[in-house]
């Protein structure tokens, strides 16, 4: 079995939250997944400053440790709370982000 970690839309529309979870890579997004691993809430609450994410950090290694294909969101979201390095082998999977600077 594949397993993926990615993220599972939740919440009525424009009020959306974000599991993210562990799941065989071949059901749909929204299906039941193997282990719920955090939550994202994109929005700002009244006097907060920034957005947070609610994870476990030893489950989300340890699906790593075991195989687990995380999506690009999910890598770049790792990487920004320093749970992944920035030269990983999962980055290697990932395409250029084209910039304007670039272009």
């Amino acid at each position: 079995m594949a397993v993926r970690l990615r993220f599972a839309l939740h919440g009525p529309r424009h009020d959306r939250i974000f599991h993210l979870v562990a799941i065989n890579r071949s059901i749909r997004r929204n299906a039941k997944p193997i282990e719920t691993l955090g939550v994202y809430d994109p929005r700002l609450k009244a006097g907060d400053e920034y957005k947070t994410v609610e994870w476990s950090v030893d489950r989300i290694k340890y699906w790593l440790r075991q195989g687990a294909e995380p999506s690009e969101t999910v890598v770049r979201l790792l990487t920004l709370g320093g749970i992944l390095t920035p030269n990983s082998r999962f980055h290697a999977s990932l395409p250029e982000r084209k910039t304007k600077a670039t272009e």
